[in-house]
């Protein structure tokens, strides 16, 4: 402990006996210590995720450090409980790591590089990686089902699991009520309703919607409370625990409740800026610790890629821009007639406030519910002409294997735009990675029109959405998290700029070549390039192909890849279900046989940002020996 700049030495090891229902004038005073010390610890060592470029998520673990508190010391003082803090809000994974760590298992020190790459300290928490973590949270709202099932493995054992407002929205959360209350499990769940998600408070775009009213009508009992009165909240933990069944023990308060700057507001659900950590800090006392996150630099990318311009830009809000455009081509008759976004939380993330803020008349703001929110989009979309648009993580495309096939057995047209695919700057690390988007493609050969679509930068992004906008059928368009370069041709021109206009279902000649082809797409293509230039000055003429539409075969660069001497698929989709998975299929069934591989996403990540490219070897040095490995 002796490194890490606040004394986690100080913190009281109490036990509370979960048969007294109130404290003890010394054991609130050791809770409100310890309440004190971890909270300052979290604002800490969160903020020099901020500090080092890859975020962090404060709000919710700072906000649940009291109930955080009476479990850890009931778990200490009885043997009645699973003594494990589950959760099912991924982003307050600091929880986990601050209990780790005064529990023994994790170096204090080791907490100052949260979420920096090849820490074991990513975004959410995942079993085996990080030492002390007992489980892998997995996406938001996810864990209240799991958590049943291991109520039912223990049946003589109390449970919490840690929950929000936010995560009750997921349809996960009301089946897992229901089984719950039919089970009679012993399973108390601690909510902490802030009233605030990443887009915006729920109390406006879900209004009428209640937290407690929904958990008690599925019939589950509800406490509800001030999560800051810590006589009350603990005498409702320890009601809740001698309540037979599944209870939930709602916790009220502001987001970031004490920290001037973030208390009550949304951007308390991300990483506390650094300005505002030093400020907090040095208010409660902490100089050593707001000293030593003066001193936290974020690490540099320097590479520069051959064949790429120095313009970057964010595709992902590029789609946002691309369908104003569209849109504003249109009166607001026609466009409330014809066209209606349904947003799932995070407008921000996938360019959708763009929309949100030129055209509101067309915007629906709405929850965590992806499930029910493509499918409301695929409604609208169902009649000709009629075109729904929504937008979420690409993570959550799996949520929607069967929503998908509902649309597309209704005909219906929905313009998809899945941000964060791949594994580029995916700090949050393995569970949200995006990479089995192929699953979309999910129909049959002669179902309703599916594409899949993931341009390789701005240009290509602005063109695709222009090109498909109106296309009937389901079309999903892909853009990672990172920013990404502008491709230049041979000549140093842009090779999407001027009058190019996209084609769905082509692929694209980037750069030719005779000892054979990579081919790639999206986030893959620039550091192919790259690798390509490279190779090239080493007198390796290898070429470059862009396949920008996933799932169709362009037959003719088919038959030209079939006939050079090696084929290499890039990307960072997953390996088994990838374009590689699909692409070496494609050229057999046509009776080619070129020497082919394909490296893509094979492993757990690496916690970081561009560093999860060279630690799954698909950067343009893995690209280049992988090519010339035979």
């Amino acid at each position: 402990m002796s490194k890490f700049p606040i004394d986690l030495g100080a913190y009281q090891r109490i036990s509370l006996d979960p048969k007294n229902p109130t404290l003890t004038d010394a054991q609130r005073a050791s809770l409100k210590a310890n309440i004190q010390l971890c909270r300052d610890a979290i604002v800490f060592f969160t903020s020099t995720g901020a500090a080092r470029g890859v975020g962090g998520h404060t709000g919710g673990p700072y906000d649940t450090v009291p109930e955080v508190m009476i479990m850890d010391a009931l778990f200490r003082g009885s043997d009645q409980f699973v003594p494990i803090f589950f959760d099912e809000a991924g982003h307050r994974v600091a929880t986990q790591y601050l209990m780790s760590t005064l529990n023994g298992d994790l170096p204090a020190e080791r907490l100052m590089e949260y979420r920096a790459a090849h820490s074991h300290l990513p975004g959410h928490p995942e079993l085996g990686f990080t030492p002390g973590v007992k489980f892998s949270s997995g996406r938001l709202g996810h864990m209240w089902p799991y958590v049943n099932g291991v109520a039912i493995a223990n049946p003589d054992k109390t449970l919490f699991c840690l929950g929000s407002d936010g995560s009750q929205q997921e349809g996960n959360d009301a089946e897992a009520a229901r089984l719950a209350v039919a089970q009679g499990l012993n399973v108390k769940l601690i909510i902490d309703d802030n009233n605030v998600t990443i887009a915006g408070h729920p109390s406006d775009y879900l209004k009428g919607c209640s937290t407690a009213k929904t958990l008690a009508g599925q019939g589950v009992t509800v406490l509800e409370g001030d999560g800051e009165d810590l006589d009350d909240l603990y005498k409702r933990i320890i009601t809740a625990i001698n309540t037979p069944g599944p209870v939930a023990v709602i916790n009220h308060r502001p987001m970031c409740p004490g920290i001037v700057g973030l208390e009550g507001s949304t951007h308390g659900h991300d990483v506390v800026s650094v300005k505002v950590a030093l400020e907090y800090l040095e208010s409660h006392g902490q100089q050593a610790a707001a000293d030593h996150l003066r001193t936290v630099q974020a690490p540099k990318n320097d590479a520069v890629f051959l064949g790429s311009s120095d313009k970057w830009d964010a595709n992902r809000n590029v789609f946002g821009d691309a369908c104003v455009d569209v849109l504003g081509r249109l009166t607001e008759a026609e466009r409330i007639a014809k066209v209606r976004v349904v947003d799932s939380d995070l407008e921000g993330s996938c360019g959708l406030f763009k929309i949100h803020k030129a055209f509101p008349e067309v915007f629906i703001s709405s929850g965590i519910m992806e499930r029910g929110n493509f499918s409301a989009a695929a409604g609208f979309g169902m009649a000709a002409g009629k075109q729904g648009i929504f937008g979420t993580f690409s993570a959550f495309l799996e949520m929607l294997m069967s929503e998908i096939t509902m649309a597309r057995l209704n005909n219906s047209n929905v313009l998809s735009h899945f941000s964060h695919s791949g594994i580029d700057d995916m700090a949050d690390n393995t569970c949200h990675f995006g990479l089995n988007n192929m699953f979309a493609d999910n129909g049959l050969s002669d179902a309703y029109d599916t594409k899949l679509y993931f341009p390789a930068d701005p240009l290509q992004m602005k063109a695709c959405v222009e090109k498909v906008f109106f296309d009937p059928g389901l079309r999903f368009i892909f853009s990672t998290r990172s920013k990404v370069p502008t491709i230049l041709d041979g000549n140093g021109n842009e090779f999407f700029g001027g009058d190019y206009k996209f084609v769905p279902g082509k692929d694209e000649i980037i750069r030719e070549g005779t000892a054979g082809y990579i081919v790639s797409f999206g986030e893959a293509l620039y550091r192919s390039l790259d690798a390509v230039e490279r190779l090239k000055q080493q007198g390796v003429d290898v070429g470059l192909i862009n396949k920008p539409t996933l799932n169709v075969i362009d037959e003719d660069v088919l038959a030209k890849l079939g006939k050079a001497p090696k084929v290499l698929v890039v990307e960072s989709f997953n390996r088994k279900t990838g374009l590689g998975s699909r692409m070496g299929t494609w050229l057999l069934e046509r009776g080619y046989t070129p020497k082919y591989a394909h490296i893509a996403t094979h492993k757990e990540g690496c916690g970081g940002l561009w560093e999860q490219f060279p630690h799954q070897g698909i950067d343009p040095a893995g690209i280049m020996a992988s090519f010339l490995k035979g």
